[in-house]
């Protein structure tokens, strides 16, 4: 069969293109270093997010707390007024009085239930301000090492560039229907759509190949033969 035969360009083809298949598997191969980075911006940016949840929580109850507070005094003022300006006897003195201590008893508790909701707060935003932080020191090493990732990417790039030019004159060389069949294999079986014979076996799948298969691989014709139990295309390099 001669060198520049249909099958042995289409098995060119195949050996480029399993050469930008390990090039695009090193491009997705994310470095350690990187990997760990992105992980730690994601678990900052989790927490950070959990405890400005909490903290918005906090901070709307304890409003609402200071309110109720602020209403309840303002109550007291003006339980006080009425009682300057109404209370003209014992007994109108003692109902004020009364009501004043009842509010003042109220506003007491409200402020005693307002204190751990203020140090909650208090530690929430000591946090949030702390994962902030971390957040801020964390991005210059991180913004290198992605530069550094895509530098490496556009470097892979680069030497696939040649391959692809190669691989594109073999093909336009070739008949398109076997092209296209053979990409539809190649995809079907793992990368590998052109398969050896090596001592009467099929070097895709060992099966061991009739006679009249062998010859017909040999021939190295179009259409290509196939294996009849993977479905590859045969060729034979050995001859």
């Amino acid at each position: 069969m001669s060198e520049t035969g249909p099958l042995q360009r289409l098995h060119r083809v195949q050996e480029l293109d399993l050469n930008l298949d390990r090039l695009r598997d090193e491009e997705g191969n994310i470095p350690a270093d990187l990997r760990a980075a992105r992980a730690e911006q994601d678990r900052l940016n989790n927490e950070l997010e959990d405890t400005e949840i909490s903290l918005e929580g906090v901070e709307k109850k304890l409003r609402a707390q200071e309110q109720d507070l602020a209403g309840t005094r303002e109550q007291i003022k003006r339980a006080q007024e009425e009682q300057d300006k109404n209370a003209f006897d014992a007994r109108a003195q003692s109902q004020f009085g009364s009501r004043i201590q009842m509010l003042q008893e109220r506003a007491e508790e409200m402020e005693e239930d307002l204190v751990p909701l203020r140090e909650r707060q208090q530690e929430l935003g000591d946090r949030a301000a702390g994962l902030r932080a971390e957040h801020r020191a964390l991005r210059p090493g991180l913004g290198s090492l992605e530069e550094a990732d895509e530098r490496r990417i556009e470097d892979l790039r680069a030497q696939g560039e040649g391959t692809r030019q190669e691989r594109a004159e073999l093909v336009g060389s070739l008949d398109a229907r076997t092209v296209r069949e053979y990409d539809v294999i190649r995809k079907a079986k793992k990368g590998v759509g052109v398969a050896e014979v090596k001592g009467g076996r099929c070097s895709a799948c060992n099966v061991v190949l009739p006679v009249n298969i062998q010859q017909k691989a040999a021939q190295g014709k179009l259409p290509p033969v196939k294996c009849p139990s993977c479905g590859r295309f045969l060729i034979r390099l050995d001859l």
